[in-house]
């Protein structure tokens, strides 16, 4: 029997690894399993959108991120006579006070997990690869599970399992839940390459005629490319480097492009899934365990990042006092979220087979939020947001004269109260208030605070740990506020040594 823990991630993916770094630095014992004997080694999802990096920024890694990768290239569309036509992926755009990452970066899947799991590595814990979940007994007291590890079979209790195992989880179908949707009626590869015949500083992307379009970009940080094309939806697909070159030569019409090494490739049929719940008692399903989409509009793994950024502060928080019922949030907020992106992916998916590589504002997922979330207190002061908006950044200067922006101020595990003046709202644990005005803590020299904001004088903003706006107080109602922080605002202790 291995030491019991509060809870167990099952899978160390994308959402896996994210949900382990919100556990680590709030001090929640968990292990982090993995059946896979390695890292995933393939570049599937390399796209991150403008929200994923606020998050990123948040849990210390999008620095490492993007210097792991790189911005999205012209895409460069032949046709069959070798002419072409460039087009970018996304419209050029400028960082603005309140969305500092306005494009998608590139980054590489299996380099995105690298950085997670060393920032997981500094918070003091990593993933076990190798280590198989093969059963689970759910009980009131919590979760039984069986493992096999390379030590062989071992048992392990839970109060909370968290099922981030991918499309064909395993905890899902333990649990019998279904996973309603359509096959698409496309099969493609991926493959990630070294070849020759092809410049860098475009993403190339072949008509191919009868044989189908294929495309083919150049995956920023590395030296390698990445080749994807439908094939027939049934049938053995040859996937070694001499079979891809002729499988190039027949779209492209051109044999001065050779592939000379695989280092990782897939066959995949394109998927649109929701799993009917997101919860089963004390287990929760994350990632494309809950939802699986076509690749078009880089959708999959930043909605994935972002179901295991929303359970992981509510877990934590649970597990220090709040109440059960903050877990329901999870699914009523998140599930809503991936229907909606099973729709962007797909629609996007029929434009791409005509030719329309246009990607909408929607893609960049700023503009998600869960008004409607029992989180989402009606406000009880005048402000430009409403309840459950992604609360906005902006620059602001410490009474110190050092410029800040209100995202450092939100960075780490708390609450934080945005305050129009002078505070009289009490201290609390878990959360980080901030008096902004002339002369106070934390001065509105540009006035981008009051204009994002709206704020009306002694009402004061709170933001919620994963960034979204509870709610809007008056300093006359801080009975309100007190409910709403008593009830939600639990914190773990992090004085033994959690980094934030």
């Amino acid at each position: 029997m291995r030491e019991p823990v509060d809870v167990l991630v099952c899978g160390a993916g994308a959402a896996g690894l994210t949900l382990a770094i919100e556990l680590a630095r709030r001090g929640v014992r968990f292990a982090l399993i993995e059946k896979l004997p390695s890292p995933f080694l393939g570049s599937r999802g390399k796209g991150i959108q403008p929200r994923t990096q606020e998050v990123f920024e948040d849990l210390g890694i999008l620095d490492r991120a993007t210097a792991a990768g790189g911005i999205y290239p012209t895409i460069r569309k032949y046709s069959n006579d070798g002419s072409y036509v460039d087009q970018k992926v996304t419209n050029a755009a400028e960082p603005t006070p309140t969305e500092p990452y306005p494009l998608p970066l590139m980054v590489p899947q299996f380099k995105t997990e690298a950085v997670m799991r060393e920032r997981l590595v500094e918070l003091g814990h990593a993933p076990e690869f190798g280590v198989e979940l093969t059963g689970m007994v759910v009980s009131p007291d919590g979760i039984e599970v069986q493992l096999a590890t390379p030590e062989g079979e071992q048992t392990l209790r839970a109060r909370y399992l968290v099922g981030a195992d991918g499309g064909r989880s395993f905890v899902r179908s333990t649990l019998g839940i279904g996973f309603p949707g359509k096959t698409l009626g496309v099969r493609a590869i991926v493959a990630d390459v070294v070849l020759e015949g092809l410049s860098r500083d475009v993403w190339h992307q072949f008509d191919g005629g009868d044989a189908g379009p294929l495309a083919i970009c150049p995956l920023a940080g590395t030296d390698l490319f990445q080749i994807q094309a439908p094939v027939p939806l049934e049938g053995d697909i040859d996937l070694s480097a001499a079979a891809l070159t002729e499988r190039v030569a027949l779209h492209t019409k051109r044999t001065d492009i050779t592939v000379h090494s695989v280092a990782w490739s897939s066959t995949y049929n394109m998927n649109a899934r929701l799993a009917d719940r997101y919860r089963d008692g004390s287990v929760f399903l994350v990632g494309d365990a809950a939802h699986v989409h076509p690749p078009t509009g880089g959708q999959g793994l930043n909605t994935s990042v972002q179901d295991a950024y929303n359970l992981g502060w509510k877990l934590a928080a649970v597990l220090a006092g709040a109440p059960e019922a903050l877990l329901e949030t999870y699914e009523a907020e998140r599930r809503p979220v991936a229907a909606d992106v099973l729709g962007l992916s797909t629609r996007l998916l029929a434009g791409f087979k005509t030719g329309d590589n246009r990607r909408p504002r929607e893609v960049q997922q700023l503009d998600i939020g869960y008004p409607t979330s029992s989180l989402s207190f009606p406000s009880q002061a005048a402000s430009r947001l409403a309840s459950g908006n992604r609360a906005p950044d902006a620059v602001v200067r410490g009474a110190g004269g050092s410029p800040t922006r209100l995202f450092n101020l939100f960075k780490g595990t708390h609450w934080t109260l945005l305050v129009n003046g002078p505070s009289t709202f009490p201290a609390s644990a878990g959360l980080h208030i901030h008096s902004i005005g002339p002369g106070m803590e934390i001065e509105d020299h540009l006035d981008q605070f009051a204009r994002f904001y709206g704020l009306g004088e002694g009402a004061a903003a709170l933001v919620r740990p994963d960034g979204y706006l509870a709610g809007v107080f008056h300093e006359d109602r801080m009975a309100a506020l007190r409910e709403h922080l008593d009830r939600y605002c639990k914190c773990p202790d992090l004085s033994h040594g959690s980094a934030p």
